[in-house]
């Protein structure tokens, strides 16, 4: 069950027909923790910029502008990261 009152935000840089990137969205999206988990899916195909900074590294899984995962998604480590990042994120929002 999620019990966290907001949605922990993970930019995920990805493309179309990147099976990676296929079994990084499905570890995420399979994620078991307490928190709901927003994926922001970015398809580097849309800029030339993107393209160049992320098409040797994608899968490339970010939350606050710090990189989590390239390539591949530990299911673990991931676990552990959004459990951290949620604890972060109900602290900067208490009132």
């Amino acid at each position: 069950m999620k019990d966290h009152a907001r949605p922990l935000k993970l930019k995920f840089y990805s493309r179309e027909g990147c099976h990676l990137c296929d079994e990084a969205r499905s570890v995420i999206e399979s994620l078991d923790v307490a928190v709901a988990i927003e994926l922001e899916e970015i398809d580097i195909e849309s800029s030339d910029e993107l393209m160049l900074s992320y098409l040797e590294r994608i899968p490339v899984v970010e939350w606050g502008g710090e990189v989590w995962f390239e390539f591949t998604v530990e299911r673990a480590r991931l676990s552990e990261l959004v459990a951290a990042a949620a604890s972060i994120d109900a602290s900067e929002h208490d009132d």
